[in-house]
């Protein structure tokens, strides 16, 4: 306002003389600050007619200080003798010295008037115009709008001021939209009559059109600079841009559930990904299922209860539809259920919640309820197959917030759980085969490692994650003649059934070389061409053979991490001096060192997965481990437990095999270390 209006500021004193003389005030009555201070405050007005009494200075001086504040319209007089109307606001003040003055604020009257009318116009237009009108700061966010648009938006005035446009429009466009408004916003040219397909969050299941028109605020004076707009919902003109909105929206749920569904070979991981894509963008509430047949081969039978296995849901609503999602996992439904029907067509199948459905779809009266009070009006059932069989079903929700579904959305939906089958399909045919190779190792592994009166041993076995195949990892312990002990930890390269049988091959076959071949680097040799002759490509061992009466070890090293020893005392020390190279390589002989083994030293064996970490240097592994090893043992039970606890992540990569074995000595044998 102080951009378009001249405002003088001028100060009386007791003796209604002008005492202060601001900027403004030359400006509006034309009089140097020199000129006029001291003098009397009457030269601002033209002379009083005869018998008016005192003249419009003592007036404003009089009221100001009798009623505090006093505001009026008067002639006032300009230095040039020219008379205009002016508005006056005077009022009392008193300084610090206890002088007090009044201070008068004074304006042209027709600016006054002109601001006025501006004024009492835009407030009409934002009172009572139809058409949605904004303005926007240069972030974009809500400075002021009409009524008309927070109705548009479904949301209260008072909650669009401070937050961004795009979070009350939100478009599928891949922010054009946005990218409009900020050009406009810099100062570009003004856009007129643009059409945009949005939703609001006042009104989410309601796809809008809009045609919008913004300019750039110039940011005159003190203004904040941004953007004007009028917005105009002309939605049942442009049904046509909505249904391509609706479509555009569509393809990009399947795009994002396309790129979110099948990231891993794990089979609950892979259903939760289905639920999590579908909502909320596409229903409230969503469940997987897995049928549950007696032979895969089998012809579906309508007339026989279907069994099903839920391994997935999530929802938005509130109880009791989580109780309904979650709180069963076996289900089973009756012959002439809608899930029949669904399967037996292999088509997507949309209901309606009602009576008739829960009575013919729900065995249980209590679970018949929860259905019904759940807030769901519609279901779309969906069957997933693959290799020419119903795996599972998928079935989704929405509440009677949400438009019923359209036959778009049945092809949507059989084109989400098409993708969900297959990838639950792989993950499932990849569990069988894991568990194969799991079982199979399980099988071949020691379930005991034999130890002596002089070696006491614990060792683990620990598979990697769900989402990791089954490695070659293996480990024994071995009673040889003259109460010797011989360790044995091995890794074969790669993953599943071939490395599970391979791992077998040579465990059995080191068990066997162990009880003729007294020397172990000899055993390796042997074992290097077994290895050879099975195909076996790559594999590290590691072979130590303790001898309780002399109280050494003798160790030989095919490419595998090295043992650690840890003394009576906390000390750790490594044996890295006989490394060699992997078993299935040939052509390299292999060699033996003797180490002494002191009463009470334990030996740590182990496998790559131990020590090994994505984004991990193997020392920094190898020291994490000689500090679990220095700290206090106890029993090598416990030992073990506290070891793979502290070093391994929740998510392990790889397999990993850890043999703790401690050592004591033969009675009467000489004290070594």
């Amino acid at each position: 306002m102080l951009e378009h209006v001249v405002v003088a500021v001028f100060g009386i004193d007791d003796e209604d003389r002008v005492c202060y003389w601001g900027p403004g005030a030359q400006n509006l009555f034309g009089h140097e600050t020199r000129a006029v201070l001291s003098r009397p405050a009457a030269l601002l007005f033209p002379e009083p007619a005869p018998g008016e009494g005192p003249g419009a200075a003592a007036h404003l001086a009089e009221r100001a200080r009798a009623l505090g504040y006093f505001r009026v319209r008067l002639p006032a007089l300009h230095r040039d003798g020219t008379v205009f109307d002016c508005g006056f606001r005077v009022f009392p003040m008193t300084g610090a010295t206890g002088v007090s003055v009044v201070l008068g604020l004074a304006s042209r009257g027709d600016e006054l008037d002109r601001v006025k009318t501006n004024l009492s116009f835009l407030d009409a237009l934002f009172e009572t115009c139809p058409i949605g009108l904004v303005m926007l700061d240069e972030e974009l966010r809500y400075v002021h709008l009409n009524q008309a648009l927070a109705d548009m938006d479904g949301v209260p005035l008072e909650e669009h001021l401070g937050r961004r446009m795009a979070d009350i429009m939100i478009t599928s466009d891949g922010g054009e939209y946005q990218r409009m408004l900020r050009a406009v916003a810099q100062g570009g040219r003004p856009v007129i009559g643009t059409l945009v397909g949005l939703r609001t969050p006042g009104h989410p299941d309601r796809d809008q059109v809009r045609s919008v028109s913004f300019f750039p605020l110039s940011g005159a004076g003190d203004t904040r600079r941004g953007v004007g707009g009028l917005l105009l919902d002309v939605t049942d003109r442009e049904q046509a841009i909505l249904e391509a909105t609706a479509a555009r929206q569509r393809l990009a749920l399947l795009d994002r559930a396309t790129a979110r569904i099948g990231t891993t070979l794990d089979l609950n991981v892979t259903a939760r990904e289905l639920v999590d894509a579908a909502v909320p963008d596409f229903c409230d509430a969503c469940v997987v299922e897995l049928v549950e047949w007696m032979d895969e081969t089998e012809a579906f039978d309508p007339a026989l209860p279907l069994s099903t296995r839920r391994i997935a849901s999530g929802t938005t609503l509130p109880e009791p539809a989580v109780e309904l999602v979650s709180g069963l996992e076996k289900v089973t439904y009756p012959p002439g259920s809608s899930i029949h029907q669904m399967v037996s067509t292999g088509r997507p199948l949309c209901v309606t919640v009602n009576e008739e459905f829960v009575t013919h779809t729900v065995v249980h009266r209590q679970r018949a309820q929860l259905l019904l009070d759940s807030g769901l009006a519609c279901i779309l059932m969906a069957p997933l197959i693959a290799r020419g069989t119903v795996q599972g079903i998928t079935m989704f929700g929405r509440s009677a917030a949400r438009p019923a579904f359209a036959q778009e959305d049945l092809g949507l939906a059989g084109e989400l759980a098409s993708r969900a089958a297959l990838c639950l399909d792989n993950a499932r045919l990849y569990s069988r085969v894991r568990e194969i190779a799991l079982t199979l190792q399980r099988a071949l592994l020691p379930s005991a490692p034999a130890s002596g009166p002089y070696v006491d041993i614990s060792h683990r076995y620990l598979p990697g994650s769900r989402l990791t195949e089954v490695g070659g990892d293996w480990y024994d312990a071995i009673t040889l003649p003259g109460d010797r002990v011989a360790l044995v930890v091995g890794d074969v390269m790669g993953h599943g059934v071939p490395a599970a049988a391979a791992m077998g091959q040579l465990r059995i076959t080191a068990e066997t070389l162990a009880r003729h071949t007294t020397e172990p680097a000899a055993l390796l040799e042997e074992l290097d061409v077994c290895a050879q002759e099975a195909g076996i490509e790559w594999a590290t061992c590691l072979y130590l053979v303790y001898d309780p009466h002399t109280g050494r070890a003798r160790v030989a090293n095919a490419g595998h991490p090295p043992p650690l020893v840890r003394h009576r005392d906390g000390t750790v020390h490594t044996v890295g001096d006989v490394l060699g190279v992997p078993l299935g390589v040939g052509g390299v002989p292999y060699r033996s060192v003797e180490i002494e083994l002191p009463e009470g030293a334990t030996v740590a064996l182990y496998t790559d997965g131990l020590i090994e970490a994505p984004g991990q240097d193997i020392d920094t592994g190898m020291d994490a481990l000689r500090a679990q090893l220095r700290a206090p043992l106890g029993s090598l039970e416990e030992a073990a437990d506290r070891i793979l606890a502290n070093l391994l992540p929740d998510t392990a990569t790889d397999d990993t095999v850890l043999v703790l074995a401690r050592v004591s000595a033969v009675p009467g044998r000489a004290p070594t270390g």
